[in-house]
């Protein structure tokens, strides 16, 4: 479940493109197809905080596991070249589990086992629709958007996730843009609360020289 809620969250193309994604780095941009070489430098520029949402899931594996968290455009060519490595070299069932067990869920809290037993007190495994879609809104910035850090905002991200998750055609933003969007009436099961204690989530650590050793 928390796999399908943070392919929808963050890269709703995953399973089909090849570690980066031309369309999302487009529309990140805003971008044209025919604004040339110079436009698209300028797009880049002007848009340049908006970068990080149109980074793969394979891309920001990349960054967690062998580049810094600089947004500078050399940065995310490695990135994007590092991640073309990545899906040659790895099936993507291996690269989403990498990912999970990389990925920052909050201050101090690392890895997706970690975050599921931290708010939620349970493993991954048994993670209901609503607790592993509010995991997934956590990714985007998760020092300032958790069910213990400004929950509001997490919370907005979430019914989207979820609105996804049960088929209504709706946008998900970068992490920035959420304060601003209404979230769409959808007819499912109440996704109003956080369905579970939310307890309090200390300090995880994980090997990342072993998760890098054994990523290629």
């Amino acid at each position: 479940m928390l796999q399908r809620m943070v392919i929808i969250g963050e890269d709703s193309r995953f399973r089909t493109h090849h570690g980066i994604d031309p369309a999302e780095i487009a529309d990140a941009l805003g971008a044209d197809r025919g604004d040339g070489p110079v436009g698209t430098i300028a797009a880049v520029w002007r848009n340049r905080e908006r970068l990080r949402g149109a980074s793969t899931i394979t891309q920001q594996l990349a960054k967690n596991l062998y580049l810094s968290s600089s947004r500078n455009p050399l940065r995310k060519l490695k990135e994007a070249v590092t991640a073309l490595r990545l899906e040659l070299a790895l099936p993507k069932d291996r690269i989403l589990e990498l990912y999970l067990d990389t990925a920052e869920w909050g201050p101090g809290v690392w890895g997706a086992d970690a975050a599921s037993r931290a708010y939620f007190g349970v493993p991954p495994s048994r993670l209901d629709e609503t607790q592993a879609a509010a995991l997934a809104a956590t990714l985007p910035h998760p020092r300032t958007s958790t069910p213990t850090v400004r929950p509001e905002r997490m919370l907005a991200r979430r019914d989207l996730i979820l609105a996804r998750y049960y088929g209504v055609d709706v946008y998900i933003p970068p992490a920035e843009e959420t304060d601003t969007l209404q979230v769409p009436a959808i007819t499912v099961p109440p996704a109003d609360s956080l369905k579970g204690e939310v307890l309090t989530p200390g300090d995880t650590a994980i090997d990342s020289t072993a998760v890098r050793a054994d990523s290629l």
